[in-house]
């Protein structure tokens, strides 16, 4: 049975929490890719950011929903989502939008184990890791060839 390592791709291009909106962008007219695994300065994946994070980090802020009663206010949403996405709205690096949790898997796992895992959670890339440090990275096109074959 093939694994991970097997279809993975392993020149993996890369981000880092600080660096700019801007120069994400590029990278992604660039490279033609959905998402970069995000690395802290040792190689460990912390994150993942995808063409998807930066589209809607472009969607209009929604304004939580409040009630005055007397001299108070009370919001009817959770001010956590919303401080979360006035963060999204004016991000200017990674960090601002990027998923920190992300999911990944080792080397070794199965390829129906991975189909099954980036179809159930909606995933379209899933990044390999082996003792916390990236060794390479799985597309949709990286299923679609190994299925072919």
């Amino acid at each position: 049975m093939a694994t991970a390592r097997d279809i993975m791709t392993q020149d993996v291009l890369t981000v880092t929490r600080d660096m700019t909106i801007k120069d994400l962008s590029k990278m992604f007219i660039d490279n033609r890719v959905n998402g970069f695994p995000v690395v802290d300065e040792e190689g460990t994946v912390v994150g993942i950011v995808t063409e998807k994070n930066l589209i809607e980090q472009n969607k209009n802020l929604h304004m939580p929903t409040v009630i005055a009663l007397f001299d108070a206010v009370f919001y009817l949403e959770s001010t956590k989502n919303y401080q979360e996405e006035v963060k999204r709205f004016t991000g200017t690096t990674v960090e601002d939008i990027y998923h920190a949790n992300v999911v990944t898997v080792s080397p070794d796992a199965e390829v129906n184990e991975v189909v099954s895992l980036m179809a159930n959670k909606g995933l379209h890339s899933l990044p390999v890791v082996a003792n916390k440090k990236l060794i390479g990275i799985i597309g949709k096109i990286d299923i679609i060839k190994a299925l072919a074959q």
